[in-house]
């Protein structure tokens, strides 16, 4: 009976970010590491405690590192439960690894991860079922910068900006390619260097519409759906019947 309660009362101590955390596979990610060899000359925070930290900073909208620190060791007595072995990174060892440790370890485990989740049938798509190609999205945004602050990201004579270019699968809207250029950089002109999927559909807005590169993409079996430019001069051949009970 004491056993009980006492379990009972450790289960109401878990947080939901650590049950969050107990739902990724730490196979997967040992696999991300392994090929990396990001827990070499680690010290002291192995890349778990580095990926729960990052994790924390994103679910609790942190603004600064010390946000990230202060919000951990206010969770020490369950540090354990989010695999975190020892103490609390601290500030500087925190700001080191951001500085120091191979970024691709990340990357790798996050299409590892969606892989498996796709796998497991939970980014499955909830509409145009019937289509068998896979579906992106693809667009760009500006993110604006303080040009004082960031004096590279020029964008215009007084403002700062980078442009986040972005391909969503449609199947659970979770990025597939992301790229960061200069805020001045077109959306056609960075389009034209991505190597998209063959047998795919691609969803985007009137600012990709570029005839040789939709021709490039015709070569290689890749449907497009693509809106025009109102100041486009065509002629209409054929016009087709839709069905309303279709997708």
């Amino acid at each position: 009976m004491f056993c009980e309660e006492q379990r009972e009362g450790s289960m109401k101590n878990i947080t939901l970010f650590s049950q969050i955390l107990q739902q990724i596979d730490r196979n997967i990610f040992q696999k991300s590491v392994s090929k990396y060899q990001t827990d070499k000359h680690n010290k002291g925070i192995n890349s778990w405690t580095h990926l729960t930290a990052m994790l924390f900073c994103h679910l609790s909208k942190s603004q600064s590192i010390r946000e990230i620190t202060n919000g951990l060791l206010s969770a020490s007595g369950n540090l354990n439960h989010m695999g975190i072995q020892g103490k609390c990174p601290s500030r500087s060892s925190l700001s080191y690894i951001n500085e120091h440790r191979d970024w691709r370890m990340f990357r790798e485990f996050y299409f590892l991860l969606k892989e498996d989740l796709q796998n497991k049938g939970h980014l499955g798509r909830k509409k145009f079922k019937k289509i068998k190609r896979k579906i992106y999205l693809l667009d760009s945004t500006v993110i604006s910068l303080c040009l004082k602050v960031f004096d590279w990201a020029k964008y215009r004579q007084e403002k700062g900006a980078i442009k986040l270019h972005t391909l969503l699968d449609y199947d659970g809207c979770m990025p597939s390619y992301l790229f960061m250029t200069e805020g001045r950089q077109s959306d056609i002109k960075h389009a034209q260097y991505m190597t998209l999927p063959k047998k795919s559909v691609v969803v985007a807005d009137r600012g990709y519409q570029d005839f040789s590169m939709l021709f490039n993409w015709d070569k290689n079996n890749i449907y497009f759906v693509i809106r025009l430019k109102k100041s486009i001069n065509h002629k209409m051949i054929k016009e087709l019947p839709v069905n309303k009970n279709d997708d």
